[in-house]
């Protein structure tokens, strides 16, 4: 056979699976998915310097959890990375960015689930902890339990070689000053009624939400879906949301979806919104985008539970429901662009 033929029979074989490989690749989905909160997110009360930060920081997250995807890595590592991205902006209510107790400190959520097999991993209630989805997802990989809450939390986090950090890394101005109002607000309501439930309900809806999020599809298959939050403006009482609750703020399962949530908490636990989205899913055959509408707008809603989910499923489709005036979140896959929101008009 001549030089110049077999060069060419090689090159010819070696475009064929050059095409191979992309088409597989393309025809191979993965995603992400992440959120920063919802709640009364108006256009009207961001500067455009304001907005493009946050932008930034949405961009910044969801390009890093698919970047990982994009070089094979796991559904979980992808949404590890997000959050911890979200975590460290003071932007968002996690982490640098949580929202203050009512004694004036910070007291930290999160959780993580594997689609794969169910296992889990959640913390609550942790005060000296940089990243508390990084810890959540060490009690997942490197404890017999799921939730690991306060000072056995921090305890099991030092075993692991986790430095613990002053508290105070956590405060903010702004949130300071949302401390203050939530505060006030709850005083004056005293003079109507000596009920604490009755006073922390008349707050407005931005003290009570506000979470940060991803869900996440690996080009293996597999889901995965994480949440973390500094919780409620002005909790009391070790309160804990749902964000570390497992079917309430966080799920995954293969065979069904992936969620994270953010919103009021109370409702989101008590209607199991995370396990029912993926259970509508799996058990009635409706879209991601089907189940997430009826349980976000056509259950909570009407009876004031506000917020909103983000949903993956195992081909790659995205959904980003919520029931407020807006919601931070970004997404990306293989056959979508980047795609990043923040008022419900967009």
């Amino acid at each position: 056979m001549k030089k110049s033929l077999l060069l060419g029979l090689i090159a010819t074989s070696l475009m064929g699976l050059s095409t191979q490989a992309l088409s597989e690749n393309t025809n191979t989905p993965f995603a992400i998915a992440i959120h920063g909160g919802a709640g009364t997110i108006e256009k009207s009360k961001f500067t455009a310097d304001q907005e493009q930060a946050y932008r930034n920081k949405l961009t910044e997250a969801v390009e890093a959890g698919y970047k990982v995807l994009e070089q094979g890595g796991e559904s979980l590592d992808a949404v590890t990375t997000a959050i911890e991205v979200l975590e460290q902006s003071p932007y968002f209510n996690a982490g640098r960015g949580a929202v203050y107790t009512y004694d004036g400190s910070h007291e930290l959520d999160a959780s993580i689930m594997d689609g794969r097999n169910r296992q889990a991993g959640a913390v609550s209630g942790i005060k000296h902890i940089e990243s508390p989805i990084k810890l959540a997802r060490l009690v997942m990989e490197k404890s017999v339990h799921v939730m690991l809450s306060g000072q056995g939390a921090e305890e099991f986090a030092k075993e692991q070689g986790i430095s613990l950090v002053e508290n105070n890394i956590f405060d903010t101005e702004h949130r300071y000053e949302a401390l203050l109002k939530a505060k006030k607000k709850l005083e004056a309501s005293k003079n109507t009624s000596k009920d604490y439930q009755a006073a922390h309900k008349a707050l407005p809806v931005n003290y009570k939400v506000g979470t940060v999020g991803a869900v996440a599809l690996d080009k293996q298959g597999n889901l995965a879906a994480g949440t973390s939050t500094g919780g409620m403006t002005a909790k009391r009482f070790g309160r804990i949301g749902d964000a570390p609750v497992i079917g309430a703020g966080t799920f995954a399962e293969n065979a069904s979806c992936a969620v994270s949530a953010t919103g009021h908490g109370e409702y989101f636990i008590r209607y199991n919104v995370a396990s029912d989205i993926c259970a509508r899913v799996k058990y009635q055959g409706k879209t991601i985008d089907q189940a997430g509408n009826e349980v976000i707008n056509e259950v909570l809603k009407p009876i004031g539970g506000t917020g909103g989910v983000i949903i993956i499923d195992t081909k790659g489709n995205i959904s980003l429901p919520f029931n407020t005036s807006g919601m931070y979140r970004a997404s990306k896959s293989n056959t979508q662009a980047t795609y990043v929101g923040i008022f419900s008009d967009e």
